[in-house]
This record gives structure tokens, C-alpha cells and sequence, in this order.
């Protein structure tokens, strides 16, 4: 059986910064990677570009053959994870891979919603690299694309179907666009313009079924109603991939439950990255905070502790921080909505300016931000969320941030970060 001191299972964000971390520490002890993926390591966030064309697929990826021979790491691709028994991985070939620490990386895969005849008609999803290809391949010929789900993924491939040419309908169940990360005034400037573009949103709609229409399908409306399509992606939403942990001892509830440290149940088993159900920052509830930034910092700390860095910090909590570029329009969302907060010392303020599609929405929670809002507002997404992390106290500089959020924040940056 090949053993390996350190085994990472996955291969993208969260994985690459554990690894990384490792080696600053521990440069001798070998490591191994596996990935059910058949190619080097990407971002999930490239895939809409994928489609659109915009990044080259061969171009794509985070690493080369070259960097993990340096690492003096063994990459392995196209291992899939059967089960894990007792520092023992078993893939689904049969072969095993015995371990002294594992980090858990896989992320997340798509929910199917549950629709009557869903799975007898022909559907995409976008979460993987051939994934992406596919879609990209079925866009020429498209005449009527359906979108099902409102929120980025769904969102940015609608905006790809619209400019290959395609009549698109987005069915979201929810009653606007985006819900996870703007209120109803933000998602109504981002549905107008995805409008204007041709973009047909139905919201506070539910598919009741679907059935085959040649290569595309139909779709009954459960108010009324019957959708054709060309094309069908299915973008409802992801959860972690744990199916294999069945009998392995490492806790799940949504995801992997792990501590500050990112360490679960297991003793010598970490997790990191969209799999991981970790504290979040603004109550004790563990969460999943699917974002690259903390994917990042996630691996890096599972690897400190890999490790043994005498350097660990632990984990200050998850905090959302997400990005959106749409049809030449900026938008950005970071930190929790007010009703994430309790009633005390909470203030909203609020700037609207539908008619020029600009929009701030800024959420305090006594005199630290607590969430930030804009579509096509001037701040760094990055400086803001580093604020709520340290908890800035913005008291003293109150209202000229509410003036002036981006000049303020780097005042504060320039001033007291080292």
C-alpha cells in the first residue's frame, strides 16, 4: 500500500495554500495530492469566463507539472475518494493510500432540485472545468436557453447565453435575483439591466416539471405556463461533497465540522475550503463561507497545523466577501445583511440611484461595518472585509466614511495596518 506523511484531497484554492503552508514549515516529509479532476488544478471562478471565452481553458490553471516536482509533491488526477478507514483512503480503483495527516479539500458539487423529470432530460451544470467546455461547446445553435437558479453561477450564465445570441429565461424561486447577497432594491437595478440585454426573469417561480423537447426540454411553470429551451443549465445550488466520509468518524452536519484550527473529529484529519462547516464571525453558528479568500486562509491554517507551525493563528470566523461583474456593471458584496444582526446598535444606511444603476448600502453594527453593498460603488471589496475581520472601530471616522467608504478605508489602511 503507497503511504504518503501528508495527503490532500482536492486540488484548488483551499489545497494549494495548505500545501504552500506546509512547505514553509516542513520542507522534507512528502506530500501527496489527489484530485477527481483530470487536470492541473483551476478556480471555479474562471469557469464563466471558460464559456464565454475569455480565458483560454489550456490556460487556465493555478499550477504546473513543474511547480509540484519542486514541491516534491506527488499530483495524482483522476482519484476519485471510495471511503476513508483508520489513516487509510481507498479509491474507487481499489488502491489505497495510507496517511499520517489528511486535509479534506473536495469542495462542492450541484443539488439537483427535486423536478419531475429533471434527470430524463438533457441538462447542464457548471462547477467543473469540463463542465465549462461542455457549455461552451452547446452554445452555437442555441435559440432559447433556461436558466434555472438566480444566484452568480446562474446569473453569469445567463449573461453568456444572452451574448451567444441566445433568448434566455431565468427561473428563480426566490423573489429576486442574487438573494444570498443583495436586498430587493440592488437586485432590481441588476434585473433591469439583465432585461435591457433580453434577459427574461421570472422570479417567485418553481419549475413542477420537465420533459424532453429533442435536445433541449420543456418545463411546465407550477403557476401556469410552459418554457421551451434549446438548453437547459441547472445552477440551484451546490453542497460539499462529504458522501464518502460514511463510517470514517469525521463529523458532518452541512459540511465537515471543524475547529479555529480547521482540525475535526478525527485527530490527524483537517478540512478546508467550501467542504468546511467552520465558526462564523458574526454568531457562534458554524457555516459554510464558500469564497475564495477564506478557502485560502482555511488551507492555510489546516496546513500550519498540519505542520506543527509554531505560527498558527487561528481562524477569526467566516466573513462573505463576493464580487460580480455583469454586462460591463460592477457589483460587490461583503459582510452579512442587517437581519443577520440582532436589533441593538444596528444601522443601516442606504443610497439609491436606480436610474444611473448605482446602489451602497452600508450595515453597522454599533461603529464596526458589518456589511457593505454597492452596485458600481468606489471601494476595494478586499480593504473592506479586512475592516469588519479587525473589527476597525469607525466611530471617530463615521461619517466621512458613509461619505466616502473607499478614501476612508485607505486612510485607516495607510495609517494603522502593518
Amino acid at each position: 500500500m503507497e503511504q504518503s506523511h501528508y495527503l490532500i484531497v482536492g486540488a484548488s484554492h483551499a489545497a494549494l495554500s495548505a500545501l504552500h503552508a506546509i512547505r514553509l514549515h516542513d520542507s522534507e516529509k512528502d506530500i501527496t495530492i489527489i484530485t477527481r479532476d483530470d487536470s492541473l488544478p483551476y478556480s471555479p471562478t474562471v469557469l464563466p469566463y471558460v464559456v464565454s471565452g475569455r480565458s483560454d481553458p489550456k490556460r487556465v490553471f493555478l499550477r504546473d507539472a513543474d511547480y509540484f516536482a519542486k514541491q516534491k509533491v506527488n499530483y495524482r488526477p483522476r482519484a476519485q475518494v471510495a471511503s476513508i478507514r483508520k489513516s487509510v483512503v481507498r479509491l474507487a480503483d481499489g488502491s489505497e493510500i495510507g496517511f499520517e495527516k489528511l486535509l479534506l479539500a473536495t469542495g462542492a458539487a450541484p443539488v439537483l432540485p427535486s423536478i419531475p423529470g429533471l434527470l430524463e432530460v438533457h441538462y447542464h451544470v457548471l462547477r467543473t472545468l469540463n463542465d465549462a467546455l461542455e457549455l461552451r461547446q452547446a452554445l452555437p445553435g442555441v435559440k432559447k436557453a433556461l436558466v434555472l437558479g438566480g444566484g452568480l453561477i446562474g446569473m453569469h450564465a445567463a449573461e453568456n447565453l444572452a451574448a451567444a445570441g441566445a433568448a434566455v429565461t431565468v427561473v428563480e424561486q426566490e423573489r429576486h435575483v442574487l438573494p444570498g447577497y443583495f436586498d430587493a432594491d440592488a437586485a432590481a437595478i441588476i434585473e433591469k439591466i439583465f432585461a435591457a440585454k433580453g434577459v427574461r426573469i421570472l422570479t417567485g417561480a418553481r419549475i413542477a416539471g420537465c420533459a424532453p423537447r429533442g435536445e433541449g426540454c420543456y418545463a411546465a411553470l407550477e403557476n401556469g405556463g410552459v418554457l421551451e429551451a434549446d438548453l437547459l443549465l441547472v445552477a440551484t445550488g451546490v453542497a460539499p461533497v462529504t458522501d464518502f466520509l460514511d463510517g470514517s468518524g469525521v463529523e458532518t452536519d452541512r459540511g465537515v465540522l471543524v475547529d479555529d484550527t480547521m482540525l475535526t473529529s478525527v485527530g490527524n484529519v483537517w478540512a478546508a475550503g467550501d467542504v468546511a462547516q467552520a465558526r462564523g464571525f458574526f454568531a457562534a453558528d458554524k457555516i459554510i463561507n464558500g469564497i475564495l479568500p477564506d478557502a485560502v486562509d482555511q488551507g492555510r491554517i489546516a496546513g500550519m497545523a498540519m505542520a506543527g507551525d509554531p505560527q498558527l493563528t487561528e481562524y477569526a470566523g467566516g466573513v462573505p466577501l463576493n464580487t460580480y461583474t455583469f454586462f460591463g456593471q460592477q457589483a460587490a458584496s461583503i459582510g452579512v445583511q442587517e437581519g443577520a444582526l440582532g436589533e441593538r446598535g444596528v444601522e443601516v444606511h442606504k443610497q439609491l440611484d436606480a436610474e444611473r444603476n448605482r446602489y451602497l448600502k452600508v450595515v453597522l453594527e454599533g461603529d464596526r461595518l458589518a456589511g457593505i453593498f454597492a452596485i458600481n460603488g468606489a471601494f476595494d471589496p478586499g480593504v473592506m472585509w479586512e475592516l469588519i475581520l479587525r473589527r476597525v472601530d469607525l466611530g471617530p471616522v463615521k461619517q466621512a466614511f458613509l461619505a466616502s467608504p473607499r478614501q476612508t478605508a485607505r486612510a485607516i489602511m495607510s495609517q494603522t495596518w502593518r
